[in-house]
């Protein structure tokens, strides 16, 4: 039990920091990251196997986090709810990944916010290795193009110096 302690302190805060950014939601974030290191606490003899343990945790967290927002759909809510109650209101670039569709947010998620190879994306999300290329290359060209005019508007509100 000792290497699955040493396991969850050495990959929990950058599945954490995954989750949130593919989910957009803290609480959310925190309860998928929590029971996708508990199911891998409960397999540890096969998890510890798995050729990338961590990407286990991480697709069992959006996984989870997946069929949460699924169960809630059908039993309470009847409807996808609204963005905004998916978010909270600190961080724009949060606000922004969580604007980005599913796939593109996993992508970037996994392979900037996790620090995973394009093949270890690409096998944890079941794509191919060109589709991971190509939805992080959309979702940062989306992000430049949000994060450009706001860039330039805060320049056009300080004052000039002389």
């Amino acid at each position: 039990m000792n290497d699955f302690a040493e396991f969850y302190l050495s990959g929990k805060d950058a599945v954490f920091r995954a989750v949130l950014a593919a989910g957009g939601n803290r609480a959310a974030a925190e309860d998928a990251v929590a029971e996708a290191y508990a199911r891998a606490c409960a397999r540890w003899a096969v998890v510890r196997e798995h050729p990338n343990p961590t990407g286990w945790v991480l697709v069992t967290a959006l996984n989870v986090q997946r069929s949460v927002w699924r169960r809630l759909r059908r039993e309470v809510l009847g409807d996808v709810p609204e963005r905004g109650t998916q978010r909270e209101p600190d961080g724009d670039l949060r606000k922004l990944l969580a604007a980005l569709p599913r796939r593109q947010r996993e992508v970037v998620a996994l392979r900037l916010l996790a620090d995973l190879s394009v093949a270890e994306t690409a096998e944890l999300l079941g794509i191919a290795e060109g589709t991971v290329t190509a939805h992080l290359h959309r979702a940062l060209h989306s992000l430049r193009h949000q994060l450009e005019p706001a860039a330039v508007a805060a320049l056009r509100c300080t004052p000039e110096v002389a």
